[in-house]
Parts: C-alpha cells; structure tokens; sequence
C-alpha cells in the first residue's frame, strides 16, 4: 500500500492567515488529497485503467488521482473542480504545466489528452466524438448531512458523456468504528452548533448511501469493494492543515474563531499521536462501482 504519510510542512514566510482560500488549497494539495492514494490505486487497478482509458472525473481536486492515470498511459482526461478555482488553478499546474487554456496543446479532435474546467463539458458522446468509458466521483460522502445532495443530478448529467455500460466510481466513508477520523470531525458538529444550521453537520455512514446516489442518477450497482486509507501527517501542525484544508470546519471557525478551532482539533487528535510526534488516524473508505445505462 503506498504510504500516506507526509512529510514536515515549514511554515511559509510571512503571516499567512488559514482562511486564505489559496493557502487552504494548497494545504490541500500538499497534504490532504494523497490521503486516498491507496483508493485511487485499487479502483485503477480493478478497473485496469491504462492505455486508452478516456476518463472523466468529477470533483477532481488538485488533480493527483489525474495524475495517476495520466502515469498509467489514460488516452483523455478530463477533471472538473467546479467548487474551488484555487484547487483547480493547482490542478492545472501539475497536469498542464505550459499551457493556458483548459486543454493540452496535443489534444486532438477527438478529445484525446488532458482538460481540466469548472463545469461539466458540452460535446456529448456521438458521431465525431468518442465517449468516456470511466467516470469517478472520489470525494466520499456519507460524513456531512446533505453531502450526496445534487450528485445524483451531477452524475445523471454525466450519463450522455459516457459509454453505454462505463462504470461510474462514488466513495464513501466507512462506519465510524473503522474511520479514527470521525471521532475528530465531530469537533466540527460541537463548535458549530451556535449556528443553528450551519453547513456541517456530521452524521453516521449508512450502508446503502452509494447505492441510493447511483440509484437517483439511473445507475446499476454492479460492485464493491472497502480500501484502508490511513490519515497519516508528520505532526499536528500537518494535522491541523490537511483536516481544515476540507472545508469541514469552515462553519465552526465562523461560529466561534480560529484560536478555539485549532485548540479542541489539537485535543482530539492528542490519541492518535505517536511517540516520534507524528499523528496516524486509521480509516476505511467504501467505493461502489455502478454501470450506466
């Protein structure tokens, strides 16, 4: 299993507040988004992405699982991020580093090589366009009420770019006894409430949550499987990054301040911390592989 512990981050030069969306991207980047490493490995490796994989990835980040296809010879990517343009400005970065527009100057008229936008692309599967034959949806539910809400649409939407009978991957988190990091992410729940109906509000995984998503969207289920993702950082400064880097904790900071948000999350990692400094907080992940029509 590729390891997800990361290195010691230094502080950047100069006062940088948290709230910066462009230092919580980068946070992201630089520690939160490998922690799935080893869920991207096993779904690529089921699925045996490769050499003439065309891939569509919808909430794709910083870019890494891209760049892992990209590694395994993928014939076209596409990654759409339309909820941070920060995190896609990095994401453009690794996988399109000399250019300016949103598609690779190799890309040919079929839609060969990498793009990367805001929003779902418009040449639908047809005569002249070849379709995808994977679609993913990495970021796991099943952690914040609500969190599922419009991906049934998004995923319905993605039906008309896709193959008949292309898998479409949804995550989610595992039970909570098998995921350390709930018991931290309650911090967010506690130090939220005084909003009364803020953004976050955590509650536990259910069995069926990926497949009621694939159902709405007019998916098949057809497969699953559990992977082991440890939340592993090199101290609990690291901790603190990558955890808020998620957003997750964006509405207790609004209801209370940054200083007591770092206080109790540094509190509830205190059980996970070894004795070198480093914090490592097993979990599991569920991935459900599910068919269009």
């Amino acid at each position: 299993m590729t390891p997800t512990l990361v290195r010691q981050h230094l502080p950047l030069a100069g006062p940088t507040p948290r709230a910066d969306p462009g230092a919580r991207a980068r946070d992201w980047s630089e520690i939160q988004e490998r922690m799935l490493v080893p869920l991207y490995e096993a779904v690529y490796e089921r699925l045996d992405v490769g050499p003439g994989t065309r891939l569509l990835a919808l909430g794709c980040g910083s870019g890494l699982a891209l760049l892992m296809a990209a590694s395994r010879g993928a014939a076209a990517l596409t990654g759409v991020e339309p909820s941070s343009p920060e995190r896609l400005a990095l994401a453009r970065e690794r996988l399109l580093p000399k250019e300016s527009g949103e598609r690779a100057a190799g890309a040919r008229g079929d839609g060969d090589g990498i793009r990367l936008t805001d929003r779902l692309p418009k040449d639908k599967a047809g005569p002249g366009t070849r379709a995808y034959d994977l679609v993913t949806a990495f970021e796991p539910i099943g952690c914040r009420a609500g969190d599922a809400d419009g991906l049934g649409g998004l995923l319905a939407a993605t039906t008309p770019l896709a193959a008949r009978g292309a898998p479409v991957v949804l995550v989610g988190w595992g039970p909570p006894e098998r995921c350390a990091t709930s018991a931290v992410l309650r911090i967010a729940t506690k130090l939220a409430e005084p909003l009364r109906g803020g953004t976050v509000r955590l509650r536990p995984a259910l069995r069926d949550d990926l497949e009621e998503v694939a159902g709405r969207a007019g998916l098949r289920p057809d497969g699953s499987g559990r992977v082991a993702c440890p939340f592993g950082y090199a101290d609990v400064d690291s901790a603190l990054k990558g955890l808020l880097s998620t957003g997750l904790f964006d509405a207790a900071v609004a209801a209370t301040d940054q200083a007591q948000v770092d206080k109790e999350l540094t509190e509830a990692l205190h059980p996970y911390r070894r004795p070198d400094g480093t914090v490592w907080m097993p979990n599991v992940f569920r991935y459900l592989i599910a068919r269009t029509p």
